[in-house]
């Protein structure tokens, strides 16, 4: 059964396997009808704020990573809650990084949470498997309900 979303998943991930593993974790938990994947900050924010942006696909929901070429996941979601079209996309971090700088910074710049990314792939498709749920299912995102 394929959970419903009123828009696609954002996945900011530059790296080819985690991206592919986040693709494969999704597609086996039946939570990715339609998902974009941005390469870079550049190419992310080009999908959000710039010439590749299209009003009607506005993310559901943005998975960011935060080590990312040309601009970083940090100055990513500062620029995504600096836009009042974007300020209040759900944003989940979800890295390898588990430096404490990086997750204060991420809270203090309006991340709605932040995930460690595990190694093993059972416990990574399990975490995408939560997320997807409480995000996709559970959560109500003002995206859809006049909060944009």
């Amino acid at each position: 059964m394929n959970v419903p979303t009123n828009g696609p998943i954002l996945l900011v991930e530059d790296n080819p396997d985690d991206a592919d593993l986040t693709v494969r974790a999704l597609k086996k938990n039946n939570l990715a009808n339609d998902l974009v994947i941005a390469r870079d900050g550049v190419e992310a924010l080009d999908l959000l704020h710039g010439s590749r942006r299209n009003e009607r696909s506005l993310p559901h929901l943005v998975l960011l990573d935060l080590n990312l070429p040309r601009i970083d996941g940090i100055e990513v979601l500062r620029r995504i809650r600096a836009d009042e079209r974007t300020r209040l996309l759900p944003v989940i971090v979800l890295t390898s990084s588990a430096e404490e700088g990086d997750v204060v910074t991420g809270y203090r710049l309006g991340a709605n949470s932040y995930v460690r990314k595990p190694v093993d792939f059972l416990q990574f498709t399990e975490a995408v498997r939560t997320l997807g749920l409480y995000w996709l299912v559970l959560n109500i995102s003002p995206m859809g309900h006049g909060g944009s």
